[in-house]
């Protein structure tokens, strides 16, 4: 990643399945990160939001389409 790569939002839920969406896109080759609002919102003396979509899974912009894929066919996959 450098200066010029934006993160770009794919996922949010719980931390619980962000940090396992995190793992699938990793495995795939796809660098991700896992930002916890609530835990964020804890630490600085407040809660905002719940536990239910506290979890925000960011990839860079390039891999945008290929994670969303990723993604999407894991969730249908839990159906």
């Amino acid at each position: 990643m450098n200066d010029n790569d934006s993160l770009k939002s794919v996922f949010t839920g719980s931390v619980l399945e962000a940090d396992f969406i995190k793992s699938l896109l990793e495995e795939s080759g796809i660098g991700a990160m896992v930002r916890n609002t609530m835990g964020e919102s804890l630490v600085a003396g407040w809660v905002s939001g719940g536990p239910e979509d506290a979890g925000i899974v960011y990839v860079i912009e390039n891999h945008e389409e290929e994670a969303k894929k990723i993604i999407e066919y894991y969730l249908a996959s839990k159906e």
